[in-house]
């Protein structure tokens, strides 16, 4: 069976992070990895470069001891499949020379 889920398009995903960030710093954290992954899907390398470091600065201001504190709220955010846990060594391993 294929998937029917639309995927967000950059610039609504970008609305969805920055009403996010007011609201839930975690949530906008994955949302920018969403993003982040949407764009370098698209060869958007700088932007995406740029979502990559949003995230990582994000995941700063969290406790990334126990995989509790790192476990994503989400499983996809506008269509876009999230890892089980996001933290800068996720974020490291995906994207690679992005990060």
């Amino acid at each position: 069976m294929t998937s029917t889920t639309r995927l967000a398009s950059p610039a609504e995903l970008e609305s969805a992070f920055q009403q996010e960030l007011a609201t839930d710093r975690w949530a906008a954290a994955e949302t920018a990895y969403a993003l982040a992954l949407r764009l370098r899907d698209a060869g958007e390398w700088a932007t995406s470069r740029e979502w990559v470091k949003q995230c990582l600065q994000l995941l700063e201001g969290f406790p990334a001891e126990t995989e509790d504190q790192v476990a994503t709220k989400r499983t996809t955010v506008g269509g876009v499949p999230l890892p089980n846990y996001l933290h800068a060594g996720v974020v490291r391993e995906r994207f690679g020379e992005l990060a």
